[in-house]
Formats: C-alpha cells, sequence, structure tokens
C-alpha cells in the first residue's frame, strides 16, 4: 500500500524533490488540464466552463498531489505543554494535556504554532495503547468541555483503551477549562489539516510514552471525517476512520452547485467554504487562479480518489443531511465496491430521515463503539 507522508519518503534531496515536483506541475499545467473545456493554465475569462473545472482528473494532476504530499514535513519541532490536568469521564480517570509545536507553513512561509490535546487515561500499559484522534467538524475550533468529553462520556469502555488526541486546526481555537488557545493560520480546510493532525499525532508519538501511534484510529465529523480519510491516504499510522457524514468527493455534484453558487455571489453557510471562496474560486473567476491550480486544490481535498490506499472505514450518513449530502459518502461507497473492498474492511450506514448530527442517526454511536472496540482488541 502506498502512502505519502514524510514517513516513507525517499531519501532525495530537497532540491532534487523539489525539481520533481515542479517538473510534474510544469507538465500538468502545460498539457494536463485541457480536459472537457479546452482552457489552458493562463489567465481564465469571467465565464468558465464547470465541465473544464469538474473533469475527472488526470494521471499527471494526482501525481502532482502526490508528489506535493511527499515531500511536506509532519515533524514535531518546539513542543511545549501549557497545562495538565486530571478529568474523569465516563466514570474514567484521565489526564489532559494541552501542547503546542511548530508545523510548516504554506509553501514558502514560515513555521506556525499549532496546539492539541492529549487524553490519557488512567490504566494503560507502557507503549501498547493505541491512539484515537478526534478530528471536529465546522470551523469554529473544538471545545474539549461542550465536545470531546461529553461524546468520551458516551463510549466509556472507549475512553479507557486509547490515547486520546485533539486536534486544532490552524486559525482556530482549542478550548478547555476556561481557557482558549488559537493555532496559527492561515486556515487551511481539509489540505493542511491534515497535516496539523498528523503533526500532532508525532508530537504524541514522542511525549506519550504509553501510546503507540503506529495503531492510530481516526473518529472525525464533517469537515473532521475528511480530514481522517485523507489522514489514512497519507500516513501509514492510521490504521482506521470512522467517518460520520464527511465530504469525500470534490469533483461531484455537490460541489458543483456549491462551486456555481459561490460564483453567482450567493455561497452557502457552509464550514471551509469561505477560504475556498475567498482563495480559490472567486481568484479563478478574476482570472487570478490557474485552471490547472483550482483542480490540485480539488484532488488534494477529495479522499475518493485514493480509496485504494485506505485502511478500515466506518461510514456513517443521513439520508436527509443539508451540510453534507448523503451522495458524498455514496461516491466513497460505490468506488470502494468498485474495487473490490467490503466488510469488514469497508462498511457504510445510511440512515433514513438522519441530519447532519449523529444523534439522528440511531445505532451509529453503538456500532461506532464495536468497530473502536474491534481495533483494540488486535
Amino acid at each position: 500500500m502506498k502512502r505519502y507522508s514524510c514517513l516513507t519518503r525517499h531519501a532525495a534531496s530537497p532540491s532534487s524533490q523539489r525539481g520533481v515536483l515542479v517538473a510534474t506541475l510544469l507538465a500538468l499545467l502545460l498539457v494536463g488540464c485541457d480536459s472537457g473545456g479546452g482552457t489552458g493554465p493562463a489567465r481564465l475569462p469571467i465565464e468558465i466552463n464547470p465541465d473544464a473545472v469538474f473533469a475527472p482528473p488526470t494521471e499527471a494532476e494526482l501525481a502532482a498531489v502526490e508528489v506535493d504530499w511527499s515531500f511536506r514535513t509532519i515533524n514535531a519541532t518546539s513542543v511545549a505543554e501549557h497545562l495538565e490536568t486530571r478529568v474523569t469521564v465516563g466514570g474514567a480517570d484521565a489526564t489532559v494535556r494541552v501542547v503546542s509545536h511548530r508545523v510548516p507553513g504554506p509553501e514558502g512561509t514560515e513555521d506556525i504554532k499549532h496546539y492539541g490535546a492529549i487524553i490519557t487515561p488512567d490504566g494503560l500499559a507502557p507503549g501498547g495503547a493505541p491512539v484515537l484522534v478526534y478530528a471536529h467538524g465546522g470551523d469554529s475550533g473544538v471545545s474539549l468541555d461542550d465536545e470531546v468529553l461529553p461524546l468520551l462520556a458516551v463510549l466509556p469502555d472507549v475512553i479507557t483503551g486509547y490515547v486520546v488526541v485533539v486536534p486544532s486546526f490552524r486559525d482556530e481555537p482549542l478550548s478547555f477549562g476556561g481557557q482558549t488557545w488559537t493555532s496559527e493560520g492561515p486556515a487551511s480546510p481539509w489540505d493542511y489539516d491534515v497535516d496539523d493532525a498528523l503533526s500532532l499525532l508525532t508530537v504524541t508519538q514522542q511525549e506519550e510514552p504509553l501510546a503507540d501511534a503506529s495503531k492510530t484510529v481516526v473518529l472525525g465529523f464533517s469537515r473532521g471525517a475528511g480530514v481522517g480519510l485523507l489522514m489514512d491516504v497519507r500516513d501509514p499510522r492510521i490504521t482506521g476512520v470512522v467517518d460520520f457524514f464527511g465530504p469525500t468527493d470534490f469533483y461531484g455534484q455537490f460541489v458543483q452547485d456549491v462551486f456555481q453558487e459561490a460564483l453567482d455571489g450567493q455561497p452557502r453557510d457552509l464550514p471551509g467554504l469561505d477560504v475556498l471562496n475567498t482563495r480559490f474560486i472567486q481568484p479563478l473567476s478574476d482570472g487570478d487562479l490557474s485552471l490547472g491550480i483550482m483542480r490540485l486544490e480539488l484532488a488534494r481535498r477529495s479522499p475518493v480518489l485514493w480509496a485504494g490506499e485506505l485502511s478500515r472505514v466506518q461510514v456513517h450518513h443521513g439520508t436527509s443531511d443539508t451540510i453534507v449530502p448523503i451522495s458524498q459518502s455514496q461516491s466513497l461507497s460505490a468506488r470502494m465496491a468498485g474495487i473490490g473492498r467490503s466488510a469488514p474492511e469497508y462498511e457504510a450506514f445510511f440512515y433514513a430521515g438522519g441530519a447532519h448530527d449523529p444523534f439522528t442517526l440511531s445505532g451509529s454511536f453503538s456500532r461506532a463503539r464495536e468497530f473502536l472496540l474491534a481495533i483494540l482488541s488486535q
């Protein structure tokens, strides 16, 4: 199984890697981005051909994304602890630590400070506990008090077996116990979100002797579920993902509709869309962003394109979800079926009338619990 994190990178020098990337991107932009509409990489007219934007990605485009991923570093540097305290979750006692570390900024920018939390239950054997990454939804940050700890209390026998890792995402806050720590930016929904979470996993691997980060499962909701799937694609330490109504396919009809509405000046109120609209959609419309770069941004946010790289996945999605429609999970299911992936490696549960809220998906928590406990028993 091919992965693209720095953990599996070949031993080429940074300059040679950069040369490969530049060559790949140049080839892509010159010959690989005319599918469907004949539009080259130069400044685009105001009238955009959606067929050119959303045509299936080429092999050259996928290769360009993979090269980019291959030299991104997820090392943990300048690690600092900001808080350590005790909590009781679902009857289990645990230690909560809030930590920070430095992560690489986008290409050509300085490193930025990222915050996250590590929750370690009592009674774990040294070096043997798998890690559970909680990947939050929305774009307003994550609260341990209001979000993470109450959810873990619903899964009491799960919390006793995992070291739980809670990343914030860049340009967003992590809050706990009346305090707030805000990760530096700029925001990068679904893309550098993955780097932030993987870097915090590396911090856990270095700083928590009870954790075995080589056995990591992600519990993700909405935006965080998409992040979890992409983490799985990029890093061999991820051995499973529980995906609650996450986006999977940025080439699908749902994103096409959202894209057109943004072009028309009527963007939906969706997590992550403000950033994508400001940084990519409107510059594309203005002719300040090439079609080739836009398509790479769609590809690097679409785990369905790398379905064969996924480990074990369990999906939960409601048929009445108006934030991330069920077609996103159906796209992943169709791709997995097409490559012969089925239970127990891949299973999807669709809930009649279920909304963008796990508590409307009857039975989803018990299924997620069984999934997480099964990984604990391995």
